[in-house]
């Protein structure tokens, strides 16, 4: 008997038709013998509902409440998959994700897990019922509801897998698992069978959409291995586990692309030492994850700060930066969107010349002017307008020869 983990994504669910294929899916790996505990988010497009109505009362929602308002589209679904299962014959019960003994910080829309005390699955377990969790939400230490932030529901899987030491994690979503680029970008990406930890996380923090960063870095830590796979066909999938000797031998793995940028422009604040850290300071209280940053050469006592955000949180960026230079004694800020973020990333290319020669001729070939780079060992970023960005992608991709 093993133990599996199975997580299915909105669109996985997005219908009553759709649950209803789901409940067979854990259905047959329950009859092949298994224990089985499923996470699932809420159907698709629940959530941006939900934040569309919320804004329409307040651009700027208490996070609080805001919590209060996003559990529901997971809930909802819980119910829904346990009475599917019901109707198959198949005990099951659903679970919150307090009542999963998911516990958090007390930071609303993005709390972290802080630890998981999974008794109530324990239990349910020995008593013969498939267990349903609530994807993307825990409560705190003062049992106030929060949230994991977008794709949350990954990170609920990957860490539930690990806290009941379950033997396999699988993550069913609406493609066949991980592509060297967005399909719907370049037609001719290919699937890949595995990836390392530190590929698949970087991919997911640069715009791919198939899973969360925070859940890649938790596998990594405890290392939970898992596979990216559909709820809609039998294929194998992706395996995503630790890396190995061989993985290096391929220079670029895949190429993604980041629509959900904004662009930050500090100017005209003074030139001395604690400016920078006053202004990301002050991000860091509001909850503002900063990506790129550049700052030049200071003149006539004065400087400029350009940085990335993710396009959600541009007001709240703007907000903390007014606070900040407001402190500081002066400057101005700006935020600009039509930006999107283009990354190339493998681990080979730490052992591979002229990666980033080819990605810029690439770009100059294609137009696409390079408003900021960051690299690491493992990826290049660069910032490009977003009305060149898919041509670029597609360039690119050619360029590294990743095409099926």
């Amino acid at each position: 008997m093993a133990r599996i983990v199975q997580k299915y994504g909105g669109t996985s669910v997005g219908d009553v038709e759709r649950i209803k294929n789901v409940a067979r899916r854990i259905k047959a790996t329950r009859d092949a013998g298994n224990e089985v505990v499923v996470v699932v988010s809420a159907r698709s497009g629940v959530t941006n509902e939900l934040i569309a109505r919320a804004q329409s009362i307040n651009p700027m929602p208490d996070d609080r409440e805001m919590d209060m308002l996003l559990a529901i589209g997971e809930q909802e679904t819980i119910a829904l998959t346990a009475m599917a299962l019901h109707s198959l014959g198949v005990p099951a019960v659903s679970h919150t994700g307090a009542q999963a003994g998911i516990v958090t910080e007390s930071m609303h829309t993005r709390a972290r897990i802080v630890k998981i005390s999974p008794v109530n699955i324990e239990e349910s377990l020995a008593g013969g019922s498939v267990v349903i969790v609530a994807g993307f939400q825990g409560m705190d230490a003062k049992g106030q509801i929060t949230t994991l932030g977008r794709g949350g529901s990954d990170l609920t899987a990957i860490a539930l897998a690990g806290a009941i030491r379950a033997d396999v994690c699988q993550i069913y979503t609406d493609v066949d698992g991980v592509y060297t680029a967005d399909p719907r970008i370049v037609k001719d990406a290919r699937k890949l069978d595995v990836v390392s930890y530190d590929e698949m996380l970087e991919l997911a923090s640069l715009g791919s959409k198939v899973m969360q960063a925070r859940s890649v870095e938790f596998a990594k830590k405890y290392g939970v291995v898992f596979e990216v796979r559909s709820s809609f066909n039998d294929n194998p999938g992706t395996i995503v586990k630790e890396e190995v000797a061989s993985m290096e031998d391929v220079m670029v793995r895949g190429v993604a692309v980041d629509r959900n940028q904004a662009k930050v422009v500090v100017s005209n604040i003074l030139d001395k030492p604690g400016s920078a850290a006053q202004v990301f300071q002050t991000l860091a209280k509001a909850g503002v994850n900063v990506d790129m940053i550049v700052q030049n050469v200071g003149r006539n006592g004065v400087a400029n700060l350009t940085f990335t955000v993710g396009r959600d949180d541009q007001l709240r960026a703007r907000k903390a930066v007014q606070e900040a230079i407001g402190a500081i004694g002066g400057g101005q800020v700006e935020v600009y969107e039509g930006i999107a973020k283009l990354s190339v990333v493998g681990v080979g290319m730490r052992s591979h010349s002229g990666v980033a020669a080819t990605l810029f001729s690439t770009l100059a070939e294609v137009g696409a002017n390079i408003e900021l780079i960051s690299t690491s060992e493992i990826k290049i970023s660069v910032v490009i307008g977003v009305d060149k960005v898919d041509e670029a992608a597609r360039a690119v991709h050619a360029a590294y020869k990743l095409q099926a």
